[in-house]
């Protein structure tokens, strides 16, 4: 896959460093459409088997260890996976009690290790994933939920830099593609929602923080003009409230 391919040594390094941990950054979706993880929990029973794919750091599962008998975080990223188990002890340490019930894999998505009708959820939140092997795994009945990126999120960024992970991508485009899968792979019920909210960022710092922890624009500050324009964006896109931009989500759900 095309996204495996181009990030993998950012993923690895952001991993190592910091995984999926944005907690640091003060910034502000208006009015967004869903928490994504607490989805994840609403069709989630204490006796069920969760599995989250591209799970980096894990600190989503982490925060919903106590809704599921069992939770398996994958990742394609080594470093991400080294994060995980970093967290799995802060987090013991930070609680004084156990995540016995939580365990972080190496593992690619498209290859899944697992049994057949093995899960009960499967939770897939800005990762890829194989809607075949989703399928395999998941028990008779059972839901998997996804969330993913629009194409137009952070336009505004996109345009400003001329490069960004979707520029030039139809709207919609990978939305209808996971669609088009999950129906070939026998899964029914599918379900979608988006959003597209007003975003601010409060201070240039956290809007730095994200260009060098997620792929937004790639290879961000490799490109000599990189620092010039993000000093040119802050300044056109600066309000009240912060800098401004816009978060763009898709989710779906489906059921086996």
């Amino acid at each position: 896959m095309k996204n495996k391919i181009d990030y993998a040594d950012f993923y690895e390094r952001v991993g190592r460093t910091n995984g999926w941990n944005f907690s640091s950054m003060n910034v502000v979706s208006e009015n967004i459409g869903w928490n994504f993880y607490e989805e994840v929990v609403r069709h989630t029973r204490s006796s069920d088997l969760l599995l989250d794919i591209g799970t980096g750091g894990g600190e989503a599962v982490l925060s919903i260890a106590e809704e599921a008998l069992l939770l398996v975080g994958i990742d394609l990223a080594q470093g991400m996976i080294e994060t995980a188990q970093q967290n799995i002890l802060a987090a013991e340490a930070h609680s004084a009690g156990t995540h016995s019930n939580v365990r972080f894999l190496h593992m690619d998505a498209e290859k899944l290790y697992f049994p057949d009708y093995f899960f009960n959820v499967v939770s897939s939140r800005h990762s890829g994933f194989s809607a075949s092997e989703v399928f395999r795994v998941l028990a008779q009945g059972g839901i998997f939920l996804t969330q993913q990126v629009s194409e137009h999120d952070k336009s505004n960024l996109s345009e400003a830099f001329g490069r960004g992970q979707s520029l030039g991508i139809q709207p919609g485009t990978l939305m209808e593609r996971y669609k088009h899968e999950l129906q070939i792979a026998g899964f029914h019920d599918i379900q979608v929602r988006e959003y597209n909210v007003v975003e601010h960022y409060a201070t240039p710092e956290d809007l730095m923080f994200l260009l060098t922890h997620a792929p937004i624009i790639p290879d961000f500050g490799k490109v000599e003009t990189d620092f010039e324009r993000f000093q040119q964006f802050v300044n056109e896109h600066h309000h009240e409230k912060g800098i401004r931009t816009n978060s763009a989500r898709f989710m779906i759900t489906a059921r086996k």
